[in-house]
């Protein structure tokens, strides 16, 4: 059964550019080692109208600010076991070394990142 890790994170659209060219990085590497998809999503159409029906928003629950951006991004792997063996050879690549990154900002806040494995309901 299909595996999806998913993300939501808030960038600042002046980090926009930084952050597009860490993604297209990382999903070299994801795809590198398996993974089935690697999608990085820019909001766009955050307060749709549900027929008058009240919902959390994107906005609301990353409590987005002036002159930001929601992301949504997902990779998808062929089952759980699969996604840990991809991620296993994806934090050992010389790429993702940590060293590598530690006097370089993030482009955007960690503190308001959510990340999670799922399990594919439906996949049609």
């Amino acid at each position: 059964m299909k595996y999806v890790d998913g993300f939501v994170l808030v960038v600042p659209k002046k980090n926009l550019p930084a952050y597009k060219k860490m993604a297209i990085e990382g999903s070299k590497i994801w795809k590198k080692y398996g993974a089935l998809e690697y999608m990085e999503c820019v909001g766009d159409d955050l307060s749709p109208d549900m027929g008058g029906e009240k919902v959390a928003t994107f906005p609301e629950i990353t409590k987005l600010r002036k002159g930001e951006l929601v992301i949504f991004s997902y990779i998808v792997f062929k089952s759980k076991k699969h996604r840990d063996e991809v991620n296993k050879k994806v934090m050992s690549d010389p790429e993702m070394d940590p060293e590598k990154y530690k006097d370089k900002a993030m482009p955007f806040d960690l503190k308001r990142m959510a990340y999670g494995g799922f399990e594919v309901l439906v996949d049609a």
